[in-house]
């Protein structure tokens, strides 16, 4: 017998054996159930890609090399879809039970991944096996959606199943990208990474709860019905707790990661901001964390600025760029020289700027550099800036006081074309600076740099400093105090486009504590005793770092 109900022309899909296929009785009517369907498909997409995309952020953020983190979230996530594609084939005999009871395990598993991620991280010190496990459980659960909404969408009015997929993909998708880009321009900035997940936790439960409880009642015993209701009620409850104790809970990790002197802690809209120390007394028990890792040491940082920017200030100085150094302390090794016209500071976080200027202890350690009229800040990517119009004013000195070039997103600031315009921005006779990564524990990094700015037609010298453990990620079992921390090299290369630059510091230097000429030249021939020949240079379509 030909199926009435299907569209003229196009045959009844086949009915899987044991699959319910009378339509159901429904409260409202039969166009009306399929929008609602189709709504719930838009809203658990858009909450689905939110999980994702708080998993890759928090595996980035603490784990780092966000390349692999994403690679590593993606692979397992897609893989663990098609799992549950083919576990909710048994499942399709109660789609409205099964779809209920999936979604209320997905709010679940989404909104508390932030916080088990994070609270792995602080307290175990890894996280990658809950970004794994937890990237596989999200992923077998948004996999078995799908197939049970076709059922329960077939449920309502049937219709060829190429039709029903069609739509069904085209709600999933175009709720995906609300998703998308609500995390990174809404969720992030707004509640941040812990209440954003639980948020959308509970927009997830009460969107599947709240489709099957109502539009599909009629399809639940009485049982069930009320073990779904408990159900949904327990993940809800769960979720609002979290929400109300999320604030308390990250204070407590964060001191768990960080230690008890967690003074200032803030999200900008590039990264996470930590400030620990007292804030009265010495700045030199300072430290700031910029995404969970140590940037500035108070107890030493000082070795590391002036052996960056000293040896670089020898010849024409007067007008001087620094990339990076938002916190203004390479910027305060500049302004010593009263010679120096015009220091232009380009930084792409105005937050690390701001706290530089506000925050007593972190000011008096950069000597109020903000304070000096000859200082100027722009707020901007250091790569986009010197692609620029307001880079052809030329300088005399560039210090390149920037990220670790192991961290994916600073490698396009380590790349020949970065340093080509560098270049370009550079006077007759001018030198650049560079922050090279490690010299003793990744020289393959460091000497990669040295070959990048090579290649960028710049003659380079290779030196070093010694001081503290630099560009660790805070963990329980890496909290050091400042006297017992590890010894750790911290890597330079001095660049020039005219003539192989010499390690010197000029006679009328102001006073230096950890850098003079001949510590600059021992530092350059224990240097070149590690040097690894024959690297290639990093660009931008094929990055070398690690």
């Amino acid at each position: 017998m030909i199926d009435r109900s299907a569209p003229r022309g196009v045959l009844p899909a086949a009915e899987p054996r044991g699959v319910q296929t009378v339509p159901a009785a429904l409260p409202v009517p039969p166009r009306t159930g399929r929008l609602l369907v189709l709504a719930t498909v838009f809203v658990c997409a858009a909450c689905g890609l939110v999980y994702e995309l708080e998993l890759l952020a928090l595996g980035s953020y603490l784990i780092g090399d966000s390349v692999t983190q994403a690679s590593v979230v993606l692979s397992v996530m897609v893989f663990a879809m098609g799992v549950g594609s083919l576990l909710a084939k048994r499942l399709r005999t109660r789609p409205a039970f099964g779809f209920v009871a999936i979604e209320a395990g997905l709010a679940l598993l989404g909104g508390f991944s932030a916080m088990a991620l994070y609270a792995s991280f602080a307290w175990l010190g890894e996280s990658r096996p809950a970004l794994v496990a937890f990237s596989f459980a999200i992923g077998v659960l948004i996999g078995a959606e799908i197939p049970l909404l076709m059922v329960l969408i077939q449920r309502i009015r049937r219709q060829d199943a190429g039709g029903a997929v069609a739509d069904l993909f085209a709600a999933d998708y175009v709720g995906a990208l609300v998703g998308g880009l609500a995390f990174p321009f809404l969720l992030l900035p707004v509640l941040g990474q812990l209440t954003g997940a639980l948020l959308t936790g509970t927009v997830n439960a009460l969107a599947g709860g709240g489709l099957v409880l109502w539009l599909f009642r009629r399809d639940l015993s009485r049982r069930c019905r009320w073990l779904l209701l408990a159900v949904n009620a327990a993940v809800l409850a769960g979720l609002a707790s979290a929400t109300l104790l999320a604030d308390d809970f990250e204070r407590v990790a964060r001191t768990a990661v960080y230690g008890g002197e967690v003074r200032v802690a803030v999200q900008t809209g590039v990264q996470e901001l930590v400030l620990t120390g007292p804030s009265t007394g010495s700045p030199r028990s300072l430290d700031l964390y910029l995404d969970g890792r140590l940037r500035v040491s108070g107890y030493d940082e000082y070795r590391y600025h002036e052996a960056l920017v000293h040896p670089a200030m020898t010849g024409p100085h007067a007008r001087v760029l620094v990339l990076g150094g938002g916190d203004g302390l390479a910027a305060r090794e500049v302004l010593r020289y009263p010679d120096v016209t015009s220091v232009t500071v380009v930084e792409l976080d105005p937050g690390v700027v701001e706290l530089a200027r506000t925050d007593p202890m972190l000011s008096a350690l950069n000597g109020r550099a903000y304070e000096d009229p000859r200082l100027g800040v722009v707020s901007q990517d250091a790569f986009r800036w010197l692609r620029g119009p307001a880079a052809r004013d030329r300088f005399d000195v560039i210090v390149s006081d920037l990220p670790d070039p192991g961290i994916t997103s600073s490698t396009k600031l380590y790349s020949q074309e970065f340093y080509g315009l560098a270049a370009r921005a550079l006077n007759p006779g001018g030198r650049i600076a560079v922050h090279a990564g490690p010299l003793t524990t990744r020289p393959r990094t460091y000497w990669t740099v040295e070959s990048t700015l090579r290649a960028a037609g710049l003659l380079t010298t290779p030196y070093g400093a010694g001081g503290r453990l630099s560009g660790f990620v805070a963990g329980p079992d890496r909290t050091l105090g400042a006297t017992d921390a590890p010894p750790q090299d911290w890597g330079f290369v001095l660049a020039a486009r005219d003539q192989v630059p010499d390690l010197r510091v000029d006679r009328d230097t102001p006073a230096l504590r950890a850098v003079s000429t001949r510590s600059l030249q021992d530092a350059a021939r224990d240097a070149a005793r590690t040097r690894l020949r024959g690297l290639p240079p990093s660009t931008l379509p094929h990055p070398r770092y690690s």
